[in-house]
């Protein structure tokens, strides 16, 4: 497989599970909300954490895609 098609599938699969995973997060944590909102302040918080873990993943696919363009 050629340099720029691995650097291509790694940059596309870690841009897209991550972005799917916020988009699942998100959508959970506002239905949670509409069904508890006196919760909502404990909900946000668990909320931005998944998502930071998962941006995670994205940053962590940018450092392979530049491992496999530089090495």
């Amino acid at each position: 497989m050629s340099d720029s098609l691995s650097i291509s599938l790694t940059m596309a699969l870690g841009g897209a599970v991550p972005a799917l995973a916020i988009g699942i997060i998100a959508s959970a944590a506002l239905k949670a909300i509409g069904r508890n909102p006196e919760a909502a302040s404990a909900i946000q918080t668990n909320m931005i954490l998944g998502m930071a873990f998962a941006e995670a993943i994205a940053i962590y696919s940018l450092v392979v895609a530049l491992i496999i363009k530089f090495v």
